[in-house]
């Protein structure tokens, strides 16, 4: 049986509804763009999955409307620590509890937790429409005109043609194949056995994780709440985990044969694997998340890295639909997003490594060799901070010192009102902070774009963005949707360093972005 098709002027369908598919349809909700949703399953996948997130991913849960609601079940960790087979510490890697963008760096979490807050606010925006329990059959795209998705559920099939699709539908998904794209293998891939339990026991943490680095019994640890903690171990080929196994492994931490209550809620085999798709679009059809690169978990970036796809892509997605912004604009998705994917992965692979040395003789001089680097000063902080490099160079990234970094997210006061999140003001717009008086041409150019302007002298953040400006050596800076500096007045020039590149692709004859009541601080750029 065939159903007569759905509507054929959807904006976007997106392939999948986990949490990097539901927040891309938040945040292209807050851009006023409509999306569906197909899902497999009807309700979230109950079993828990990712646990960590860093503070940029809670800036953008925040850009997706759920960040206090997040942050009621999240639980900051102190860092991670390198451990060697006799649980020595052979480097830790601190995390703060107030990072740059406004959130602790490090948090622990419950996926299905996550991804019910996250399904209960897609409710609430009438833009988006989640269809569950369909099985997604084709993708298909013509030349120049919308992409046709096929889909079956209990009523037979369907066909919904949309002007763009997101494939957030993971790594065994069909919308990578759908556009030709094939895995590069970053030569990484081992078995793991993930075990989650709840127990009330005292168990011996840090409050932050623990990797163990021994080459024959490589393994993970982590609290995650109250009373839930996450153990991964690498099993032995052959090996069965019973409960004498179980007891055995996890003694360093806690005696369950002294615990009435320690209840194991999941077991599950992984194969951990390092990929990453060798493209990530063709026309309007794009991949997301898990569909795009597979990372191992050590450390903590596989859903994070789907999150920032969607952030990234969202804005730009919205702006060719909404504001008729050049559809070059969408090229930057992959071109900014895929350097940082496969920095992280092999960050992840490193640390894999450093877990495990291999099993060949030099084992252990690869071990003590990582051992003597971490505690070279400065090293750890470095490799705390990779995961925050600025975006590549490109059209809408500017050469210079704050280039395609993120700005700051203090807290701010205005007027009489409470402190809250610098984001909470700027809302999703484009937003210019300046130190000085803006020039005519400037505030021409910002009205185009229809970006709030900020004096960051009136701010009222303790002077946070003024020193962020100053160690900088710019007079302003224009920041992109994401939070991203796209360009800079420097010191003493008057206008931006490469209009000229980025203009083209954002400044149309569509009329500027529509902006919410604003907050004294923010105002209009006059023209």
């Amino acid at each position: 049986m065939t159903v007569e098709s759905d509507s054929a002027d959807v904006p976007v369908v997106i392939v999948g509804a986990g949490p990097v598919g539901v927040t891309a349809a938040l945040l292209l909700a807050r851009h006023g763009v409509r999306t569906v949703l197909l899902e497999r399953h009807h309700d979230v996948y109950p079993l828990p999955r990712a646990v960590a997130t860093d503070d940029e991913v809670r800036r953008i849960l925040q850009a997706a409307g759920v960040a206090d609601e997040f942050t009621a079940i999240a639980r900051p960790a102190r860092g991670l620590r390198l451990l060697d087979a006799r649980h020595r510490v052979i480097a830790e890697f601190q995390r703060s509890v107030r990072g740059h963008h406004g959130f602790p760096q490090t948090s622990m979490f419950d996926q299905p937790e996550l991804e019910r807050l996250l399904r209960e606010a897609l409710a609430r925006r009438p833009e988006c429409e989640l269809r569950g329990g369909v099985e997604v059959t084709g993708v298909e795209q013509s030349v120049n005109g919308p992409v046709r998705v096929t889909y079956r559920d209990d009523e037979g099939e369907h066909d919904v043609w949309a002007a763009a699709v997101l494939g957030c539908d993971g790594a065994n998904g069909l919308t990578r194949d759908a556009i030709g794209a094939a895995w590069e293998d970053l030569r990484f891939e081992e078995p793991w056995t993930v075990i989650d339990v709840t127990t009330k026991a005292a168990v011996r943490c840090w409050e932050g994780v623990d990797q163990v680095c021994d080459p024959h019994r490589p393994a993970t640890f982590m609290r995650i709440g109250e009373d839930r903690y996450r153990w991964e171990f690498r099993l032995a080929e052959g090996e069965v985990l019973d409960d004498a196994l179980l007891r055995e492994l996890v003694l360093p931490w806690v005696d369950i044969s002294r615990v009435a209550d320690f209840h194991v809620i999941r077991q599950a085999q992984y194969t951990f694997r390092a990929r990453i798709a060798d493209r990530w679009r063709r026309g309007r059809v794009f991949l997301l998340g898990d569909a795009a690169h597979l990372t191992p978990p050590f450390v903590g970036q596989g859903l994070c890295s789907g999150l920032r796809d969607a952030y990234n892509l969202s804005w730009k997605l919205a702006r060719v639909l909404r504001q008729g912004g050049d559809e070059r604009l969408l090229d930057t998705y992959e071109r900014e997003r895929k350097p940082h994917a496969r920095r992280v992965i092999r960050l992840a692979v490193a640390t894999g490594w450093a877990m495990t040395g291999g099993q060949d003789r030099a084992a252990a001089l690869r071990r003590a060799a990582v051992a003597m680097v971490c505690r070279i000063p400065g090293v750890t902080a470095r490799v705390s901070q990779d995961l925050g490099r600025p975006l590549p160079v490109g059209p809408l990234v500017r050469r210079g010192r704050l280039g395609g970094t993120h700005c700051p997210q203090p807290r701010v006061t205005t007027g009489d009102g409470p402190r809250v999140r610098f984001d909470d003001l700027l809302g999703d717009s484009f937003a210019v902070l300046t130190a000085t008086p803006l020039s005519l041409g400037v505030r021409a150019l910002t009205d185009a774009l229809g970006a709030q302007v900020v004096d960051v002298h009136d701010v009222g953040d303790d002077g946070t963005l003024a020193a962020w400006l100053r160690e900088g050596r710019t007079d302003a800076v224009l920041l992109r949707p994401d939070r991203v500096v796209l360009d800079v007045i420097p010191s003493g020039a008057a206008t931006f360093t490469a209009t000229a590149a980025w203009a083209p692709l954002l400044c149309t004859s569509r009329g500027s972005v529509e902006q919410p009541a604003s907050a004294p601080l923010l105002r209009r750029a006059a023209p």
